[in-house]
């Protein structure tokens, strides 16, 4: 549907372009050239209009690819740590195998020599054994003998339940440390998931772009091609008459925008909110003007959407997550008309720091850097309160 409009806009425009610089002759008289001077001035508005319009899109796409690959380079970081743990949890698995086969070894040496006594003892008969008790000088000796027998039976007994212990709690290990490999390598398995999904997306913003570029080069080679126009005429008509030139002028610089700016420390002096809440958007308002880069967690040699914010609260003490969808979910939710400095504003893929009186500090794009903006420039899904 975009893509559409755009294409339609870009129509429309290349036909008011036509328009203008054919369907009118050159001027002769003061009067032509005003009207002229005025319709291509029309035109130039419109055309402005949409580069302003194609600008303000392209600046929240670069957000938006800005975002994307910061997300994309801190998905692959979690990869890599996942594949890390996946490795330690082998190196575990290893030495488990290890110890299970140790003790089923010497738990099945111990049952092959508890095997052998008792064909030791088969073999030589019940006979021998009791002509060892009857000769015997004392009653004593007997019961000496007979608990040694029993002794030595129950010792190989218990030697062997022991060794059968050890392979199970072992074996127990073993299966407990496969089952966390196995939940490792399901997480990684949706992680890899999840950044093919962000390739594609990253794929398709770039893409838009890069129609994005096309459009505006077109747009301002248009409005170039007016603005000369414009200029032959209001030389020529500097010739006929210096009175309407000036009128002219004073027109041309009566339609022109001008802005007011606020300092944000009035924006932070004058909106509702805790003492710290004011003293991180102060802090974090300092930064204004350094770079973004993603996947950067620095105030100063620059950061992404989420490293800003993790970094502005660690350096008060505070720990929060470290991508913007996980932010999302930090500290508690309250509504946007309550929101406060310091407060965190989450958008799709993006998050920002409320200053206060509907303005955002954030590292926005790697064009523009840490910069302040409105608030609700696109739509908020949350707002939360850390401190």
């Amino acid at each position: 549907m975009k893509k559409k409009m755009r294409k339609t806009m870009t129509c429309i425009l290349v036909c008011l372009l036509v328009f203008y610089l054919t369907v009118y002759p050159e001027a002769s008289t003061i009067g032509e050239i005003q009207q002229n001077i005025a319709q291509n001035n029309s035109a130039l508005a419109e055309v402005n209009a949409m580069i302003m319009g194609l600008e303000d899109e392209q600046d929240l796409l670069d957000e938006q690819i800005s975002d994307t690959d910061a997300e994309l380079v801190n998905m692959m970081t979690e990869i890599g740590l996942k594949e890390e743990e996946i490795e330690a949890k082998k190196e575990e698995i290893a030495v488990a195998q290890s110890e299970y086969d140790a003790a089923k070894a010497m738990e099945e040496a111990q049952y092959n020599a508890m095997v052998r006594q008792i064909q030791f003892m088969y073999e030589r008969g019940d006979t021998d054994y009791l002509a060892s008790l009857f000769d015997a000088d004392s009653y004593d000796e007997v019961l000496n003998q007979l608990t040694y027998m029993e002794a030595v039976y129950d010792y190989g007994r218990n030697l062997l339940e022991e060794y059968e212990e050890t392979k199970v709690q072992v074996g127990l290990l073993w299966e407990s440390l496969e089952a966390d490999k196995a939940e490792l390598e399901e997480a990684r398995a949706d992680m890899e998931v999840q950044k093919e999904y962000l390739d594609s997306l990253l794929n398709d913003l770039r893409q838009q772009s890069a129609d994005y570029d096309a459009q505006l080069a077109r747009a301002r080679q248009e409005a170039s091609l007016l603005k000369t126009k414009i200029k032959q005429e209001q030389a020529q008509l500097k010739k006929l008459q210096d009175e309407e030139r000036r009128r002219a002028a004073a027109a041309a610089a009566a339609n022109g925008n001008y802005s007011v700016n606020q300092s944000v420390a009035q924006i932070i002096a004058g909106a509702s909110g805790s003492d710290l809440g004011k003293k991180i958007a102060q802090y974090a308002c300092q930064y204004i003007g350094n770079p973004y880069v993603s996947g950067g967690t620095s105030l100063t040699k620059g950061a992404d959407c989420s490293g800003f914010t993790y970094r502005v609260y660690m350096d008060f003490g505070y720990t929060i997550p470290r991508t913007s969808f996980s932010q999302r979910s930090a500290g508690t939710e309250v509504a946007y008309k309550d929101a406060q400095p310091g407060d965190l504003i989450c958008y799709d893929g993006h998050v920002a720091l409320y200053i206060g009186q509907g303005y955002i500090v954030h590292a926005s794009t790697a064009k523009t850097g840490i910069k302040l903006g409105r608030a609700e420039y696109r739509s908020i899904l949350s707002v939360r309160r850390i401190i």
